[in-house]
């Protein structure tokens, strides 16, 4: 497949893992591998995804669940090299790993490195002037980026979708979607919902790839590229989601289409409200 440029309008088209740059500069991250690295950057794009869930130990601290079988499929790797990088993180102090015993998944807990202390040594390393009364202004605007506020991981850009045929965007939009909800990671999880898998698959690159100008979402027409960017935001929590929904909705659904679309549209605009609620209820009722 030939891939094309970059043009101006789609500098910021790709949502990313974040890998903290101190893991690049500081010294004592220097004999941490690449793969740690990288591996630390997708544990931490976890731990959004574990709050939401509502995972969190009775001292409030967030875990993650994110299996040897998952750091395999994520990054491409054996299950030796998958161990190798969890125990360099581990040496580090980047996490803590407790087991549950046998049968149930072990909880990394990832540690924030940064303490108040040295939070602007880190962050503004050779940024700041040397006159204090000069840092006001000058030193906010070099800081590094609020990723917080920035949102990189909902860059509302269009797919690059290069290619001389429908088949070739679709080919690529699918994988797109493969790679961005962690499909084969999602299979694993929910092996008897592959089918139900398979289907917002084909969903969600039919939609996407439609030559229409406007998607039928909940009664109401939307253009095609609000729809689009909504659905480029979906991710494996998102599916967990909607099919976390699916099964304990105990109404008969007539239009699976339809109900579909609707609730991937609206995943990311439901999920932080809908597991903040289970949470609650769990709470009250002295389950947690």
């Amino acid at each position: 497949m030939k891939y094309d440029y970059f043009y101006e309008e789609q500098s910021e088209q790709f949502v990313f893992y974040k890998v903290p740059k101190v893991l690049c500069t500081e010294e004592e991250f220097r004999k941490l591998s690449s793969d740690a690295k990288l591996l630390y950057g997708l544990l931490l794009d976890r731990v959004s995804l574990s709050q939401r869930n509502g995972w969190v130990d009775e001292n409030g601290r967030i875990y993650v669940v994110f299996t040897l079988d998952n750091i395999m499929i994520s990054l491409n790797c054996s299950d030796k090299t998958a161990t190798k990088m969890l125990v360099e993180l581990e040496k580090h102090g980047l996490i803590e790993r407790k087991r549950q015993g046998q049968g149930k998944p072990v909880l990394i807990y990832v540690k924030n490195f940064i303490h108040s202390e040295n939070l602007r040594v880190l962050t503004r390393k050779n940024s700041d002037s040397g006159l204090v009364e000069g840092t006001t202004l000058g030193s906010e605007k070099v800081r590094c980026n609020n990723t917080e506020f920035n949102n990189t991981d909902i860059s509302e850009t269009n797919l690059i979708l290069s290619g001389d045929s429908d088949m070739d965007e679709r080919d690529a939009c699918k994988q797109y979607f493969i790679e961005r909800l962690e499909y084969q990671a999602l299979k694993q999880q929910y092996p008897y919902q592959c089918r139900e898998l398979d289907e917002i698959l084909d969903l969600l690159v039919d939609t996407v790839c439609s030559k229409s100008k406007t998607i039928r979402i909940a009664g109401d027409q939307k253009s095609l590229a609000v729809v689009k960017s909504q659905f480029m935001k979906l991710d494996y929590g998102h599916i967990q989601y909607v099919l976390d929904c699916m099964e304990k909705n105990g109404t008969e659904v007539r239009n699976i289409k339809q109900y579909l679309l609707a609730m991937l549209y609206n995943a990311p605009l439901t999920i932080n409200n809908y597991y903040t609620a289970m949470f609650n209820n769990d709470r009250a009722n002295g389950r947690i």
